[in-house]
């Protein structure tokens, strides 16, 4: 199946000049959906993985089911405030200002192997500040995965020297 059908763009959203790529096409498609988790499990396949983390919001879509077949446990990580006991946070750049991410204390052990899914690899801000995250709290990071990747805005070069793969270029 070629996946790339499967999403809807969107011209000039959310403003003039921008692509959007619109996922809840591939999602409502149930082999399309099955045939996106089954190619990026099998990149992972082989890889020591124990806790999948997913980025809020569309990251929760791809991670649980990745952990799933990765017979993992699952980890959300969220916006401020959203989580009830103690956690730990990451501030992160934005283009204009900073932002926060934030994941419960103890949801990831010291040595705990950990797989990053999100659903866009755009500038890499975002997975960067989470892999930090990750390791402030003893994770290992044993890759970074995303469904799409807009390869023009460079977002790899800030997650160099980590396993980086995505399924679908842009």
């Amino acid at each position: 199946m070629q996946l790339k059908q499967l999403i809807r763009e969107i011209p000039d959203f959310p403003k003039p000049g921008i692509n959007f790529y619109d996922i809840t096409t591939l999602l409502k498609d149930k082999r399309g959906f099955a045939e996106t988790i089954e190619a990026m499990q099998a990149h992972y396949r082989n890889a020591r993985v124990d806790v999948v983390v997913g980025i809020e919001a569309r990251g929760y879509f791809f991670a649980p089911a990745m952990a799933h077949a990765l017979h993992a446990g699952f980890v959300p990580v969220r916006k401020p405030k959203k989580l009830p006991h103690t956690v730990r946070s990451v501030e992160y750049e934005l283009e204009y200002g900073t932002d926060r991410l934030e994941m419960h204390a103890d949801a990831i052990e010291a040595g705990q192997s950990v797989l990053i899914i999100d659903d866009v690899l755009a500038t890499g801000g975002t997975a960067a500040a989470v892999a930090r995250l990750v390791e402030q709290v003893g994770g290992t990071v044993a890759g970074l995965g995303f469904v799409i990747e807009l390869t023009f805005l460079k977002g790899r070069d800030r997650l160099a020297g980590r396993d980086v793969f995505s399924l679908l270029q842009y």
